[in-house]
């Protein structure tokens, strides 16, 4: 399959807490870019739900963002480690802290 993004994902594992009212799940990212994400998870949401995420950089600095869900594959829980893109892909719509601290990060991934 084509990709189609225009914006190259760097692959980088971030704890990531996510739900729809507020940050509940526990989960990692696989891949990320200054517009979007890819959450590795059992339990994704469906396609279309909007997100509260937060992300948790290395230095443990917290990013605060919303997102909606693109896509979402669903696998079962013992398989999602080993299933090729079991979780779902965001994309990232407005951030409410930590957007330059994020994109410094990108940057530094990009080198």
């Amino acid at each position: 399959m084509a990709e189609k993004r225009e914006i190259t994902r760097k692959r980088k594992r971030l704890k990531v807490r996510f739900g729809i009212e507020y940050p509940k799940r526990v989960a990692f990212t696989e891949d990320l870019s200054a517009c979007g994400l890819f959450i590795i998870t059992a339990q994704p949401e469906l396609p279309g739900s909007k997100l509260l995420l937060q992300i948790i950089l290395p230095d443990e600095e917290e990013v605060i963002v919303r997102g909606r869900v693109m896509w979402a594959k669903k696998v079962p829980a013992n398989l999602v480690h080993i299933a090729k893109k079991g979780g779902m892909g965001v994309r990232l719509t407005n951030f409410e802290t930590g957007e330059k601290t994020f994109k410094d990060l990108l940057a530094e991934l990009r080198r």
